[in-house]
């Protein structure tokens, strides 16, 4: 350095300008960008004597280092500024070093008193220069300017450390009237840092994006920043001195004050505190997230509150609306897992109002047209709005009251409908949403009306209300409305279909069973029939269950007993061309085997396009079978023979009948079970069992012994179990075994045929055999008269004689082996001539010029019934009078012969 930079004054005279003009100087002289650490304030000097003791006036057990930085209220710049003092006596040598001095310098008081300051600090390029300026100031001259100087070195610490001051000198006198001087010192680097925070923090005062403001300890503003100005108007100065309650209103600005005061006592800044409020010109609510903070000044004395706060209304309105549609989303996916679960309208209509209420809204009703659950079909398009609805649920979140709006209320269950002109009607006609205005003084505060459209047909409408104090429906809460009402008109529109299509199933399957109580000759028939029910995990079908009783000829009965495979319309279907089969196979008189063979190919034929006959030629070649079209079923077919009280069985892998003779336990029939029908290429075979007077027998399908939580077997053992008492009436015992059973469980049709048997008394049979020969013809004539003379059957006689004439006289003409005549009287009187030819006859129309043909066209004329069938050893010809007491007249022979020609 080539000079010290300064400038000297009279003492009398102490210049500013002087002082400015001198850090002119520096600024061109001194090293440029030297800054200083950070200096420790304190106020107050304390001079130590050239003793070199420190009398720091605070007492000898007060550190100097902490009487250094003591300070008193309110603070001033001296407690961010380094400034120390030393004094100078008349021989230039230091006199006096203050404690701030010493932590400037690095020296200690010991050390310092007595030095010369230009040999001790000054360059050694500078100290002539610095010998001058000393002269010039113990001449009576102040002085001013920067001053580079350097540490001495220390043994100790080592020193030569340059650095940067600015000084000033003022002159003094000593007690003895000599010359001498007061030098005060300021770290130039302290300065420097101290106009660089200023700068910086005068930057990011002004400059920033988010509302800055200080607030004083008594809750005023003391300063502003131009974007806090910018959002309540005004100038950054027109806010000093408001407080809180002028920005919010009552009680957030009590909130806010209560935190401003706690953050000022206990120095916990809070982070990201939300505030709501208004700004000037606007009704518009606003939200803002604050942070607060305690501002302290340099000697670490709380002096305010730093604020900074951010605009976050549209994030909150964001998240807001995020929320919102999280809300909906999970409305909605707990509305798929909910509703639809049940095919019973009701059940749905409540489902729905068990998602909405009250996530969605606070009451809510829904209201189906009343046709739609009366099963009548609803015409496809817009309702007219003015058909009768009935009110099929309610729920409420706030009372138990129906729901209150436009009239009287509607009560669970009412039928009602809504004024051409009201907006409830409006939806069902336009179906579209409508608003539903609220009632003065009431409950409600708006009311959505939505239409249920499911398939573009309106099936009933929903409305949800929100009460007062609750937040009005919006755009989107209509839309999720529209999709919630939707939802559940597509499952209630699938209820309404289900239902129609089951009631459909359960008329047709009904209308194939046997009406009222079956009667059958030497059998004393009950029956039941339970159609599956719904649960709560598998919705209610009909079935294919069926069974059957059949009058055979020659008091003979057929019992059918089946179970087609599968539920609902088809199976119905499929069980009543199956049970017609069985009844047109029965009237050809074949064997239980053979009709059950017949019954294989038929319902082979029910899955294939062409029929039966396609089936069987689709047979004879490999084929991929389409197993949506199989239908398969099960059956038995029992013929009972009540003169011989001897009964057939063949089984298509149905359950085994159960027989309870008198005085035994009942069991099971071992009746081979053959394969279920439709599957084809296996023969069925017979069983023949000689069942005793009295027994009783079961025929029943396996929802009666099977369900999910009861095995077959232990189904079956149960049954056979509750057939106990096969004495009781049969109508008890049929109670019984239902009662006995798990026959609730839903799962499966239940079908129970139940015939006690009673065969023909002997001396209700009349039986004879003839040989073949003329004579016989008179025999048989004189054996049936005589038969029916001792049954008091005289009425009968003549028609008797001479169709039982006709007809041995035929097996006379085109029969063969011994003819057997046999009467049998039960509810009607039963005819049957036996022989051995296979040729079955046949009835036809004689013409004018012939003498014969005619005989069976009589028997057809003068009889109920007539026909033939084949047995094991030829033909059996018969013909049905009714009793002289029954309901059909008798036909008059006379008559009937003159109607042949």
């Amino acid at each position: 350095m080539s000079e010290i930079p300064a400038k000297a004054t009279e003492s009398e005279d102490p210049s500013d300008g002087a002082r400015a003009e001198a850090a002119g100087e520096t600024a061109a002289g001194a090293p440029g960008g030297t800054t200083g650490g950070a200096g420790v304030p304190a106020r107050g000097e304390l001079s130590v004597p050239r003793t070199g003791s420190r009398d720091t006036g605070l007492g000898d057990d007060v550190p100097a280092g902490d009487a250094i930085w003591q300070s008193s209220p309110p603070g001033s710049m001296y407690d961010y500024i380094k400034v120390a003092s030393f004094s100078i006596g008349p021989d230039g040598l230091v006199d006096q070093w203050s404690l701030r001095a010493e932590q400037l310098f690095g020296i200690p008081a010991g050390r310092a008193v007595g030095m010369d300051p230009i040999e001790a600090f000054i360059d050694p390029d500078l100290r002539e220069q610095g010998q001058r300026k000393m002269a010039e100031i113990l001449d009576g001259r102040e002085w001013t300017g920067v001053v580079p100087f350097r540490t001495p070195e220390t043994a100790e610490e080592g020193g030569g450390q340059e650095a940067l001051a600015e000084v000033y000198v003022m002159p003094t006198r000593t007690e003895d009237g000599e010359r001498a001087a007061v030098c005060i010192v300021v770290d130039v680097r302290t300065l420097r840092r101290i106009e660089t925070d200023l700068a910086a923090s005068q930057s990011i005062f002004g400059q920033s994006p988010f509302g800055f403001l200080l607030i004083d300890p008594d809750l005023r503003i003391r300063r502003a920043n131009q974007q806090f100005a910018s959002t309540f108007g005004g100038t950054p100065d027109d806010h000093r001195g408001r407080g809180v309650h002028d920005y919010l209103r009552s009680p957030e600005a009590e909130r806010v004050s209560a935190t401003l005061r706690r953050v000022l006592e206990t120095g916990d800044s809070i982070t990201d505190m939300h505030v709501t409020g208004f700004v000037p010109g606007s009704n518009e609510r606003r939200h803002w997230s604050i942070n607060l903070y305690r501002v302290h000044s340099g000697s670490g004395r709380p002096i305010g509150i730093a604020w900074l706060g951010t605009d976050i209304t549209s994030r909150r309105a964001a998240a807001r609306e995020a929320a919102a549609a999280r809300r909906n989303l999970a409305l909605l996916n707990e509305a798929g897992a909910r509703i639809g679960n049940s095919l019973d309208l009701e059940t749905t209509a409540r489902e729905l109002l068990d998602v909405v209420v009250p996530g969605f809204c606070d009451l809510a009703t829904v209201d189906l047209y009343q046709g739609l659950l009366a099963g009548d079909e609803t015409p496809p398009g817009l309702a007219d709005g003015s058909a009768e609805l009935r009110r099929v649920a309610f729920a409420s979140a706030v009372s138990d009251a129906p729901f209150v709006g436009g009239g009287a209320p509607v009560a669970v269950g009412a039928v009602h409908h809504y004024p051409f002109n009201s907006p409830c009607a409006d939806a069902l006609r336009t179906a579209r949403t409508q608003l539903v205005p609220a009632e003065e003084g009431g409950l409600v505060q708006s009311t959505l009306a939505v239409p249920m459209v499911a398939h573009d047909t309106v099936v009933g409408l929903a409305q949800f209300a929100r009460t007062k104090g609750s937040e009005p429906f919006g755009d989107r809460d209509r839309d999720l409305a529209v999709e919630l009402a939707a939802r559940a008109a597509v499952c209630i529109d699938n209820a309404r279909l289900y239902r129609r299509e089951h009631e459909r199933a359960l008329i047709l399957q009904r209308s194939l069973l046997p009406p009222g109580d079956p009667v059958a000759s030497g059998l004393d028939i009950a029956c039941r029939y339970l159609p599956g029910a719904s649960s709560a995990d598998r919705p209610s079908e009909v079935g294919g269950d069926w069974f059957d009783v059949i009058e055979l000829p020659g008091h003979r009965t057929a019992l059918v007993v089946g179970d087609v495979m599968g539920r609902g319309l088809r199976a119905a279907v499929a069980m009543g061309e199956l049970r017609s089969a069985v009844r047109t196979l029965a009237l050809l008189d074949l064997e239980p085997a053979e009709v059950l063979s017949a019954l294989d190919e038929i319902a082979r034929g029910l899955g294939a396009p062409g029929g039966v006959q396609q089936a069987t030629r689709s047979a004879r070649r490999p084929r991929e079978a389409d197993l949506s079209e199989v239908y398969l079923a099960t059956c038995v077919y029992a013929v009972y023979d009540s003169v011989t009280r001897r009964c057939t069985f063949a089984n298509a892998g149905h359950l085994p009948p159960v027989l309870v003779e008198p005085g035994e336990d009942a069991l099971m029939l071992d009746v081979p079970p053959g394969m279920p029908l439709g599957v084809g290429g296996e023969p069925f075979e017979e069983v023949e069992v000689e069942l005793p007077e009295g027994a009783l027998l079961a025929l029943y399908t396996d929802g009666l012994v099977e369900s999910r939580d009861h095995p077959l077997d232990e189904g079956l053992q149960a049954f056979v179990g509750a057939l106990t008492d096969p004495t009781r009436p049969l109508e008890d015992v049929c109670d019984h075994v239902l009662n006995t059973l798990d026959t609730h469980h839903g799962e499966d049709d239940i079908a129970l045929l139940m015939a006690r048997v009673q065969g023909l008394p002997t001396d209700s049979v009349g039986d004879w055999t003839l040989p073949r020969e003329p004579r016989s013809v008179g025999r048989a004539r004189e054996y049936a008269r005589g038969q029916l003379l001792s049954w008091d059957l005289e009425p009968l006689v003549d028609t008797t004689e001479l169709l039982v004439s006709e007809l041995v006289t035929n097996a006379l003409r085109y029969g063969e082996g011994e003819i057997r005549l046999r009467l049998l009287l039960d509810r009607t009187l039963v005819c049957e001539v036996w022989d051995s030819g296979l040729v079955q006859p046949r009835r036809r129309r004689a013409r004018d010029t012939d003498e014969g043909g005619r005989g069976l066209q009589l028997v057809g004329l003068l009889s109920a019934a007539w026909g033939s069938r084949r047995t094991p050893r030829g033909k059996t010809v018969w013909f049905e009078l009714p009793l002289p007491d029954g309901e059909t007249g008798l036909a008059d022979p006379a008559e009937a012969l003159l109607s042949l020609f």
